[in-house]
């Protein structure tokens, strides 16, 4: 009857048997681990998760943001590069100073941040909060680079104006002035009228110098000038050199301040060896007195000044 139950449900009936069958059932075990382990290591390592798409999307925005933020740091170090150039420009030419020190320009130079403790959450919001403020220092940046744009416009302008303004007297050495600018006698009619400038006595053949910088004009000084010089100084101003023995230029030719345009001569109508000088301003005369200011002292300018205040004659 034992025999009949052991055959009918397969149990072995000797050792053999039985370790036979339990190493089967060891074997299909161990099978079975294994193509499990190597299913787990296949979904692991081979196929990404909901999660670890989720981390691959959000890495793969970050480094588009840090790229945006790196491509417009390198846009803001052209523009920083420029506007320290031309602030050390600014500093060099018309201040004659040394600029400020690279060391003041880059204090932080030599210091290091870490920002490997940051979460992934702290990064993300560091990220968007250094986007929001490289925007606005472009912005920044950007008016500043315009408004140093019109600093240096408004230099340049200024700078040829200034050598444009008659400054300088037309003599060397002027001291006192024959004749000033006002109402004065006319030395052949005898007659009082209105002097249009100052005449300054000087020997025939003194160098006449041009008083700012401009281009020499095709236009005559005025009647009974002699031979006379106009020079177009641009910004309004007009000078003139009249009664002179020779003239140095020609018209359209540029010329510089304290260049010489000529020698104090006898022409026209004119009594002795003197220089007619003129400063108009919008084609009106106007005190040519007032103008020597760049190359002599307040005591000179007040004994000039003082000397064309005399209604005399004057020598044109």
């Amino acid at each position: 009857m034992k025999e009949e139950f052991l055959k009918k449900y397969h149990i072995p009936n000797t050792r053999q048997e039985v370790s036979k069958l339990v190493k089967k059932v060891l074997w299909f075990i161990a099978t079975a681990t294994a193509f499990s382990i190597l299913v787990i290591w296949i979904a692991f390592y081979l196929f990404d998760s909901p999660k670890e798409k989720m981390l691959i999307r959000e890495n793969n925005e970050l480094r588009e943001q840090i790229e945006a933020i790196n491509s417009k740091l390198e846009k803001m170090e052209v523009v920083l590069n420029d506007i320290e150039e031309r602030d050390d420009n600014i500093y060099r030419s018309i201040f004659e100073e040394e600029p400020v020190p690279k060391e003041e320009r880059f204090p932080f130079a030599n210091e290091k941040y870490r920002y490997s403790s940051l979460s992934h959450d702290e990064a993300i919001a560091l990220i968007e909060n250094t986007l929001q403020k490289t925007d606005d220092i472009m912005v920044r940046l950007s008016v500043q680079e315009k408004s140093l744009d019109e600093v240096e416009k408004m230099v340049s302008d200024k700078s040829a104006m200034l050598s444009s303004i008659p400054a300088i007297t037309p003599l060397k050495k002027v001291t006192e002035i024959s004749s000033g600018f006002g109402a004065r006698y006319h030395p052949i009619l005898k007659t009082l009228r209105r002097h249009t400038g100052v005449d300054i006595a000087a020997p025939k053949g003194t160098p006449v110098y041009a008083t700012a910088d401009g281009v020499i004009s095709r236009e005559n000084g005025g009647s009974g000038y002699g031979i006379n010089v106009v020079i177009n100084h641009g910004y309004s101003y007009k000078t003139v050199y009249a009664h002179l023995s020779k003239k140095t230029v020609r018209t359209g030719q540029k010329v510089k301040r304290g260049e010489v345009i000529g020698y104090v001569g006898n022409t026209g109508l004119s009594f002795g060896s003197h220089l007619h000088y003129e400063v108009r301003k919008n084609d009106i005369p106007v005190n040519p007195v007032h103008y020597f200011f760049n190359d002599i002292t307040p005591e000179e300018y007040e004994q000039i000044l003082e000397s064309s205040k005399k209604i005399n004659q004057a020598l044109s």
